[in-house]
């Protein structure tokens, strides 16, 4: 629909348009240097400044040398964990704890003498129970010192192992982050940069649109990105070549853009 009214060949706003930002390389150039050392890594952050940027990069970017196993669906047991850990190495889930933790250690092991280290990915792990990660801790304790266990989470996960009662997972901590808003001229281009990756003008969204796009994304990329998606759609529902403020506004309407005073302000 977008693409036929612009004529273009790319969606715009798609995930596979998202380079990485300068502050996202650093990181990622980080992780890998603790992939290869071995470590425990947090990248943390709010909803929607890149996290997942990150670590799709760091599995895609992986060659033969580096295993990636990645956990995301966190909400389950250590049962569950474990079994898709399993999975993940490409190993027979075993009836018991005991058999699985056995034999993901043995899997560890025959991956560094193939001369490969591992990269075990916790995606949303301010989700995942303490005891959980504690096991998970204690499991990839006994793996061979190239792995590296990376969490991505929430700012809350680092609140949480600030207990004393949890000093023995946050003391083996190697490395965290914390992926930052974007300002105002950052975000503006990283936009832009999306309107290149489709072939889309500069001028497709009008200069005050465009800046009341960035004043609202509150220096989220995915907010941002969503956002102008939206402004695309209602610019075509319109047939316009450009997005105006009437178009931002519209969009900005909608229930899930506004905050839950002004929706309150409506139902009376």
């Amino acid at each position: 629909m977008i693409r036929a009214h612009f004529g273009i060949d790319r969606n715009p706003f798609s995930h596979e348009a998202c380079g990485l930002l300068a502050y996202q390389q650093e990181i990622l150039d980080t992780l890998k240097v603790h992939c290869q050392q071995g470590g425990f890594c947090l990248v943390m952050g709010t909803p929607g400044t890149g996290k997942s940027v990150v670590r799709d990069a760091l599995v895609k970017e992986a060659d033969k040398r580096v295993m990636v196993a990645s956990i995301s669906r966190t909400m389950h047991t250590y049962t569950n964990t474990i079994r898709i850990l399993c999975q993940a190495f490409g190993i027979e889930h075993a009836a018991s704890h005991y058999r699985c933790e056995r034999n993901l250690i043995e899997e560890a092991f025959a991956l560094r003498q193939a001369g490969r280290s591992i990269v075990t990915l916790v995606d949303d792990a301010h989700l995942l129970e303490i005891d959980t990660l504690r096991k998970l801790r204690l499991l990839f304790a006994d793996f061979p010192p190239n792995n590296n266990l990376v969490l991505f989470g929430q700012p809350q996960l680092l609140s949480a192992l600030a207990l004393k009662a949890h000093e023995d997972i946050r003391s083996r901590i190697t490395y965290s982050v914390s992926t930052p808003r974007l300002g105002p001229e950052d975000m503006e281009a990283f936009l832009h940069a999306q309107l290149d990756h489709c072939g889309l003008a500069h001028s497709t969204y009008a200069p005050e649109a465009m800046g009341l796009i960035v004043r609202t994304s509150d220096g989220l990329m995915r907010r941002a990105r969503n956002m102008a998606l939206s402004c695309l759609l209602e610019a075509v529902r319109a047939r316009k070549r450009t997005v105006d403020l009437d178009n931002v506004n519209r969009v900005l309407m909608q229930p899930h853009w506004r905050e839950e005073r002004d929706i309150d302000s409506t139902s009376f």
